[in-house]
């Protein structure tokens, strides 16, 4: 007798009655995230914004994708999922805000071993907040229950979103010059960047995430799962007020990748270590690993999260609007003509 199929995608493993309860219980997240602009709500085939090209000459959409990375595991072991949302908000809107450009709005994709609702709806709770914290609408998004390819306990998080800036206020690095100052923004911690290079130096397991460390005040769990911060509102805010020639968002590769990143032709920048932010939890990591200084500046944000150039004249102007937002901010260095690239002196 041949067997019957017609419950053949529960046996499978996929519940989709789980989808259906996921999606009532992040409504009320989706809803905190909603801006002019945003056009139906979620549930359709397609995400839908209307642009504001009223507001401006020549618009350009700037578009930026990322994920976490392996910080995920981080919470897995803590079962805190409410905050690696914001991680993978900030990873797409922080690159497109160094554009010039105002994020507009967002989607995310969850893959997961199996649907359990309640967390998802804690994931999806992390990605409004973060939405909300960068003022873009969270527009749609998919999760996938991949059963078989995936534990069930497990789940990756990626996300899109597509911003918008007027065509001669993009920030290109053109008007870069000998003589900008450099200015640090404070980070939060490790961000989403080298957790694979963190997970190895402290043997990550759910007994070394409860070790408390004096130098950090909290356990290495509590430090590691701090979400990345969000720049969008700040750098929009300096924006309206102070030409920014260059910025340059610093994520993995650290100083030594992203800092050229932001440079034209014939440009150097030198930052002075002594200057930049300092967070206890990287000396921690080069200790324990034993891990050269060149290395931690190549894999980690060692504190600063952006690096951001403006004439030298309005520098002190700058440090102020960003401290006035909320930032710590503060004069790094200088770009000095050169061999493209970064000097960390």
């Amino acid at each position: 007798m041949q067997k019957s199929f017609s419950d053949s995608y529960a046996a499978a493993g996929v519940d989709v009655t789980a989808g259906y309860e996921s999606v009532e219980l992040i409504k009320q997240h989706v809803k905190r995230t909603t801006i002019d602009g945003v056009l139906g709500g979620i549930g359709g085939f397609g995400g839908m914004f209307e642009l504001p090209f009223n507001e401006y000459k020549k618009p350009v959409l700037v578009s930026g994708t990322d994920g976490v990375g392996t910080k995920l595991k981080l919470a897995f072991l803590l079962d805190k999922h409410d905050t690696i949302g914001i991680d993978c908000v900030a990873m797409c809107v922080n690159d497109v805000a160094c554009s010039g450009a105002r994020p507009l709005f967002f989607l995310d994709y969850i893959a997961c071993g199996k649907n359990y609702p309640e967390k998802i709806e804690q994931i999806v709770k992390g990605v409004a907040e973060g939405c909300v914290q960068s003022g873009c609408a969270l527009v749609g998004g998919e999760t996938a229950e991949h059963p078989g390819l995936m534990p069930d306990e497990e789940y990756d998080l990626a996300g899109f979103t597509v911003g918008i800036g007027e065509k001669d206020k993009l920030v290109s690095g053109e008007h870069l010059k000998e003589g900008d100052a450099l200015i640090g923004v404070a980070s939060s911690g490790v961000h989403s960047n080298g957790f694979s290079l963190v997970r190895k130096v402290f043997n990550i397991n759910e007994d070394t995430i409860k070790v408390y460390y004096d130098e950090l005040g909290k356990t290495l769990g509590e430090e590691l799962i701090t979400p990345t911060r969000i720049y969008v509102k700040p750098l929009l805010t300096l924006m309206k007020s102070v030409r920014v020639n260059a910025i340059s968002h610093i994520t993995g590769g650290g100083f030594y990748e992203n800092v050229p990143r932001m440079l034209n032709g014939n440009t150097l920048a030198v930052i002075e270590k002594n200057k930049c932010h300092k967070k206890a939890i990287f000396d921690l990591i080069m200790k324990t690993g034993n891990i050269p200084e060149r290395d931690m500046y190549n894999t980690f944000n060692m504190g600063t999260g952006l690096v951001i150039a403006v004439d030298s004249d309005k520098a002190d102007e700058a440090v102020r609007i960003l401290n006035a937002s909320g930032e710590s901010a503060g004069i790094i260095g200088e770009i000095r003509n050169g061999e493209k690239g970064v000097d960390l002196v």
